[in-house]
């Protein structure tokens, strides 16, 4: 459906109704284009159906400020459409900085999204490793020795012996943590997703 202005008598009226579309317009600029005119046409048609029950002891301008008070402030109604349908567009895409954004509108509404932002940082932080390793690779790995040594990262101590005797995986380092992270990162996006669909199910 194609958005359409309203069209008011008095131009105070328009003037008000325009001015309030601008400030859901700014409260939902991060969504993408679908789910922002989704939002405005929904918005439109609550106040084009509040304007229509006018009666006629009222004035235009009086009726659509009455309207608006009811619909409430944009800033503060749409905040929590806004992020449950932020999060959605970022579980569908899979895309990171939208996940990251996402996750930072919802840290509010829930301890579950605080555990994911955690889980997310754990992840990334594995992506560090990876650049580590490159800068110095004698110090940055797995090492692994029964009954001596188990270490993910970076260990000094290696006591005079080649770091090959103890590190496992070698030049395989960097392409077994990339898989590593890009199956824990589709794994937690799926079980992120879950999470958001099993909420709106309990609502």
């Amino acid at each position: 459906m194609k958005f359409k202005e309203i069209a008011f008598k008095d131009p105070n009226s328009s003037r008000i109704y325009k001015d309030y579309l601008k400030r859901v317009s700014h409260a939902i600029h991060i969504l993408d284009k679908e789910n922002q005119q989704e939002i405005l046409l929904e918005i439109n048609s609550h106040i084009y159906e509040g304007t229509r029950q006018n009666s006629k002891d009222q004035n235009e301008v009086e009726h659509l400020l009455d309207v608006l008070e009811k619909l409430g402030q944009p800033e503060v109604f749409l905040k929590p459409m806004v992020a449950d349908r932020k999060l959605k567009e970022a579980t569908k895409t899979f895309n990171p900085i939208k996940i990251a954004k996402a996750l930072m509108l919802n840290i509010g509404n829930g301890i579950s999204y605080i555990i994911f932002s955690l889980l997310y940082l754990f992840l990334f932080a594995f992506v560090f490793l990876i650049i580590a390793k490159i800068i110095n690779p004698e110090h940055i790995g797995l090492f692994y020795r029964a009954n001596h040594i188990f270490v993910l990262g970076q260990y000094n101590n290696l006591q005079g012996v080649s770091y090959r005797e103890y590190e496992k995986l070698g030049d395989w380092f960097i392409p077994v943590i990339l898989v590593f992270i890009i199956i824990l990162y589709i794994i937690l996006t799926l079980f992120l997703k879950l999470n958001k669909n099993l909420k709106n199910k309990s609502l």
